[in-house]
């Protein structure tokens, strides 16, 4: 029986979000699956994985200087020298990284190492460390890399430079775009559910509430908005719950921000909104977008690399500068032009998690076999 190993940093909010399909279809092409990755549920005992024979908890950091990751290293490496893998498909910045320096013994062995990045930390507009940091660590990885994915055209453009023995353009990691585009919700009924008024104009932002995703602009803009016809929800948990909490009753909007925690019905949501938002500084291939656009909800999103690959302005959405002048101006313009058809919010079938999954798996197969 062949063997795959799957890394990431963490397991909750990587490994559930985006993997399960890959696991599934591994497991039904006959594959014993393993994945090693930190238990980042608030109960542990909540850690359970489909699809996954083996779990290894290894206690990754997602800072790449935190001591912690040189014990992680250790215990990585003699899993995969323990283990005699077909294919070890990493994932993460960390838990990339770590792995190809951990694999290298086993790569000359036969075992073919894929990595997927899910977004360079590097990209334009970024700061000028991470390209100091992470581009030439990248550029160095890749040299032990079989197969590297890129899942948005800026990254793939670059990775082209790197020294991976096949770099691959992948649209994302692919959506249920029937789930999403099929799924049925008494709009008023959800909307008492999450607190919200049944005739307000709704913005909607899913991720989780760090400083990347940058949910302070949408705050903000509320109170230039000024309008208490205009609410806002979160769906996600994150270190920034309790300072965006803060900023919304110093700005006195607290009563139009709904922090709704970790969701599971995120396909309902989209039907409830009236726009998603999503003003990332930095992104790989947003997948809440890709939702969204399979939901039919029109997006307002920073102009990024992955939002811009998703998004063509003025047809499916909107792309914006950083700024609350910006997001006020589009969300104005959405509201007037609720209900015209203007906007027609459709994901692409590329974007499908059959797709992207079928992609992927071409790569798999007997060592000697694999791309």
């Amino acid at each position: 029986m062949k063997k795959v190993l799957f890394v990431a940093t963490v397991v909750k909010t990587h490994i559930m979000e985006f993997h399960l399909p890959y696991l599934k279809a591994l497991k039904e092409a006959g594959w014993e699956t393993a994945v090693a990755a930190r238990n980042d549920y608030e109960n542990p005992a909540d850690c359970v994985i489909p699809y996954c024979d083996n779990y290894y908890n290894i206690e990754f950091e997602r800072s790449p200087f935190k001591p912690q990751n040189i014990k992680a290293y250790k215990e990585l490496k003699k899993l995969i020298e323990e283990n005699d893998y077909d294919v070890i498909h990493c994932h993460t910045p960390v838990g990339g990284a770590l792995t190809r320096l951990a694999a290298r013994k086993a790569r000359k062995r036969g075992t073919k190492v894929f990595y997927t990045a899910h977004g360079f930390h590097f990209c334009k507009g970024a700061p000028i460390k991470n390209w100091l940091i992470f581009y030439p660590a990248e550029k160095f990885l890749s040299r032990f890399t079989d197969v590297l994915f890129t899942i948005n055209k800026e990254d793939y453009s670059r990775a082209l430079k790197f020294h991976a023995k096949e770099t691959l353009y992948v649209p994302g990691v692919g959506v249920d775009i029937d789930k999403f585009k099929n799924t049925a919700v008494d709009r008023a009924a959800k909307r008492t559910e999450i607190g919200v008024p049944e005739d307000c104009f709704l913005i909607l932002s899913v991720g989780e509430l760090n400083k990347n995703k940058n949910h302070e602009l949408i705050i903000r803009a509320l109170k230039e908005l000024d309008s208490p016809d205009i609410h806002y929800a979160l769906a996600g948990s994150g270190e920034l719950l309790d300072y965006l909490k803060n900023l919304a009753v110093s700005l006195g909007v607290e009563h139009q921000v709904h922090f709704l925690g970790y969701r599971q019905d995120a396909a309902q949501l989209y039907k409830t909104a009236d726009v998603l938002v999503h003003p990332s500084f930095r992104e790989g291939l947003p997948v809440a977008v890709m939702e969204a656009l399979a939901s039919g909800l029109p997006v307002i999103a920073t102009k990024i690399r992955g939002s811009a690959d998703l998004i063509e302005d003025g047809v499916n959405g909107y792309l914006i500068d950083n700024s609350v002048p910006a997001l006020c101006e589009k969300t104005r313009e959405c509201i007037s032009e609720k209900n015209s058809g203007k906007i027609t919010a459709v994901l692409p079938e590329k974007y499908d998690v059959k797709s992207v999954v079928d992609e992927v798996m071409k790569y798999y197969g007997e060592p000697e076999e694999i791309k």
